[in-house]
């Protein structure tokens, strides 16, 4: 089973996502079984490492962000993905323009998929710390629900 997490620069949102299942998976005995990664739609920030808000947000809850590298979402990870997680309406587009015919993975935004309060994920990246607390509270919500879904997948 394979989950690819997508924002728009791949340095907040989806890395953040991608590091939080990573570790919950670890805790539930799972990591080696599901493979996690992250991409962004766009290109700006290729090969850089995430947001420092995002990482220093992630250490205060015990994930490490800091070996992930920004990459740019391809046509290929439509074959190599089971579930593509848009954070965003706008990213779900996207994606949705991007996919090849053949593409097997199922596409969805992350939040909606589990009827949290919100569909989507705000983005932090104008903003202060504060919306880099919310963005963890949000995925963490939604990894507990995804993690549960995987479970029973495998």
């Amino acid at each position: 089973m394979r989950v690819l997490f997508v924002c728009l620069g791949n340095i907040c949102r989806s890395p953040t996502a991608e590091g939080v299942l990573r570790h919950k998976l670890r805790e539930a005995g799972l990591h080696g079984r599901i493979e996690v990664d992250s991409a962004g739609t766009g290109d700006w920030h290729v090969g850089k490492t995430p947001d420092r808000r995002t990482r220093l947000a992630a250490q205060r809850r015990g994930y490490e962000l800091d070996a992930l590298r920004a990459r740019q979402v391809s046509p290929q990870d439509f074959a190599s993905f089971d579930l593509i997680l848009a954070m965003d309406a706008s990213n779900l587009q996207h994606l949705e323009r991007l996919r090849p015919s053949q593409g097997k993975a199922e596409l969805d935004l992350f939040l909606r998929r589990y009827r949290l309060a919100l569909d989507e994920v705000p983005d932090p990246y104008y903003g202060g710390e504060d919306g880099f607390e919310r963005v963890l509270d949000l995925i963490e919500q939604a990894c507990d629900a995804l993690l549960v879904e995987l479970e029973g997948r495998l």
